[in-house]
């Protein structure tokens, strides 16, 4: 056996042996999700609810989603922290405070401004305190287990049953839980009369694909994937529809200084601090919370290089995990899979390369040329690869339209699933960004760009 030979069957090897362990995780996590059950409701007037929304250059936006926030939840303070805007964002929170006593304006400065998202928020987070501490005076440790701090972006658009499903006993009904995450959705699919859609889908057919594509990523997939969590004991936050109580924050800043850190993935880094506090977080996706969809590639593949980033920095967040008695050996081992998700990706990307460089060689190589090298034996790579590669994601097409809209045609369903397998390439792409930016020491929050226009319904929309 030649050197090269030898090389080329390890490569291979390696290669089906990732395709077989994605194929069981997909497995995994689909299932259940096709059994689940929908959640429960509480009461939310047992809990006093406060809205967490950093704003750096939201004047497009801001507007409508205070008012429609304070108009859903007439009982609910809303912080918006305004993180050094330059674009009116302050003035148009000023004015919506001076109307709403239930809208607070946290004004951030430089040079403590605009140092990331985690940033913002503790700046909320010490306005809330300072509030409920003011309101509630001696009884301040008992009260904080009952107030709810939850984190909306600056276009974000929650469910009006929310508070009634997180109230319930899978969520904050359960003394022991400490946090939850609602499921997201994109608000700009263009349905008309959707509470959770209405909003106008971008113009071309890419654009429009590519928010569905995100609708279907977040309401099946990342679903699935925290739904296994749930049942094991590990999942993980979003940084839009999560939800904490004021005392679990409390309780993580006497530890670490404050809730959230630096990571760019500030979400999933507060989640894996309720945990390691002996909370439990739960998720919840029969409510959700609206954000825009990214129209291009170039916009989503800049969010998710921030977010391969920040996975990447918290992987220094292993050996706590491994250590940890407070979590399940099954939850410590799935968010150390999540941690290596973007290392395993890189190494994936190569190894699948090196596989396709191996079977090319192969087939020039073959007397008579591709036609032979295929007759010879090689077409079953065919099937392999439609099974092992291009089926665990392109199945999750059907499944949205079983699980979330039905109104797509069966056709439409199978295109989008082979879309959605086309569509992972750009998270690849992101991951090799992060890579990249991590080489080349560069740690900088890079903002997603909002694509709402600005029109006459979107500055000043009916709520």
């Amino acid at each position: 056996m030649t050197p090269m030979y030898a090389a080329a069957t390890w490569i291979d090897v390696l290669a089906l042996a990732l395709c077989v362990a994605f194929l069981g995780y997909v497995a995994t996590i689909l299932v259940p999700f096709l059994r689940q059950e929908p959640a429960p409701t509480g009461d939310p007037d047992g809990f006093e609810w406060h809205a967490l929304v950093p704003c750096l250059d939201e004047a497009v936006v801001i507007e409508r989603t205070v008012r429609r926030l304070r108009a859903s939840f007439p009982q609910m303070h809303v912080w918006c922290v305004d993180d050094a805007s330059a674009d009116g964002t302050l003035r148009i929170l000023r004015a919506l405070a001076a109307e709403d006593d239930h809208v607070h304006v946290v004004r951030r400065e430089f040079p403590q401004a605009q140092q990331g998202k985690g940033a913002a928020l503790n700046a909320g987070w010490r306005a809330i305190r300072e509030h409920v501490r003011a309101a509630s005076g001696s009884s301040y440790e008992e009260h904080s287990h009952r107030v709810v701090v939850g984190v909306l972006d600056a276009d974000g658009r929650l469910d009006p049953m929310a508070p009634e499903v997180i109230s319930g006993p899978s969520g904050f009904g359960d003394e022991e839980v400490g946090a939850v995450q609602v499921q997201v959705r994109m608000i700009n699919r263009g349905l008309e009369g959707r509470v959770d859609a209405g909003d106008p889908a971008p113009r071309g057919r890419l654009a429009r694909t590519l928010v569905v594509l995100q609708d279907l990523e977040f309401r099946v997939v990342i679903a699935a994937m925290q739904g296994l969590r749930r049942n094991i004991g590990s999942v993980g936050m979003g940084g839009n529809g999560q939800f904490t109580r004021l005392r679990v924050l409390d309780a993580i800043a006497e530890e670490h200084g404050t809730p959230w850190h630096g990571a760019l993935l500030e979400d999933f880094e507060l989640g894996l601090h309720v945990l390691l506090a002996g909370w439990r977080n739960q998720y919840l996706d029969s409510t959700w919370v609206a954000q825009e969809g990214l129209p291009s590639p170039r916009l989503l593949v800049r969010q998710r290089t921030r977010w391969a980033q920040g996975g990447m920095q918290c992987l220094k967040y292993l050996p706590t995990v491994l250590a940890s008695r407070r979590l399940s050996t099954p939850a410590a081992l799935e968010i150390c899979y999540f941690l290596l998700i973007p290392w395993t990706q890189l190494l994936g990307s190569v190894v699948f390369l090196g596989a396709g460089a191996v079977m090319a060689t192969y087939a020039v190589q073959t007397p008579g040329g591709i036609g032979a090298w295929l007759a010879g034996g090689a077409w079953g790579l065919i099937p392999l690869v439609l099974i092992f590669g291009i089926g665990p994601l392109a199945l999750w097409g059907p499944v949205y339209r079983l699980k979330s809209e039905p109104s797509l045609s069966r056709w439409q369903a199978v295109r989008l699933g082979l879309a959605y397998w086309l569509y992972t390439y750009l998270m690849i792409a992101a991951v090799w960004n992060a890579a990249t930016r991590i080489a080349r020491a560069r740690h900088d929050w890079v903002k997603t760009q909002r694509v709402l226009q600005r029109t006459p319904e979107t500055t000043r929309a009916p709520v």
